[in-house]
């Protein structure tokens, strides 16, 4: 059976009070620490949790503007050993939603974090955007949001 978006949007929506949501989007990292002070120092959210897993061999740490289900998390997943990994070419980047998109780069800047596209509007429309990259290359849109 091949199934249509629509029947898939149906079947979902039919499943009870349960509806399907957004948990959490995991980055592999090559720096935990360097990453959590990142994305809780430079981009404020909060550390929500953190585990080991000493057997298999990482350390996982779920960063957020709030917790689930309310609010997506990021996962931050170190690999013991991995220091760095190769950007595949089928990722994109993280959006997050900003007052002002000029104040949130310059907070940005001021605590050492990289603007890799200085605010102003999209190409072909008038929503301001700008570009952070983070400390292991991954690309954080920010959209100006009234």
């Amino acid at each position: 059976m091949v199934w249509g978006h629509n029947a898939v949007q149906i079947f979902f929506m039919t499943q009870g009070s349960q509806t399907m949501r957004l948990l959490h989007t995991m980055l592999r990292v090559g720096n935990l620490q360097r990453s959590i002070n990142f994305y809780t120092q430079i981009l404020g959210m909060k550390l929500i949790r953190t585990s080991e897993n000493p057997e298999y061999k990482y350390s996982l740490a779920f960063v957020g503007y709030g917790t689930n289900p309310e609010h997506a998390e990021i996962e931050l997943t170190y690999n013991w050993g991995m220091e760095s990994y190769e950007m595949g070419t089928a990722y994109g980047h993280i959006a997050l939603g900003v007052p002002d998109a000029y104040a949130a780069c310059e907070q940005i800047r001021a605590a050492g974090g990289t603007i890799t596209r200085e605010p102003g509007p999209v190409k072909g429309g008038s929503t301001v955007i700008a570009f952070v990259t983070d400390p292991d290359g991954y690309k954080i849109e920010l959209i100006q949001r009234a």
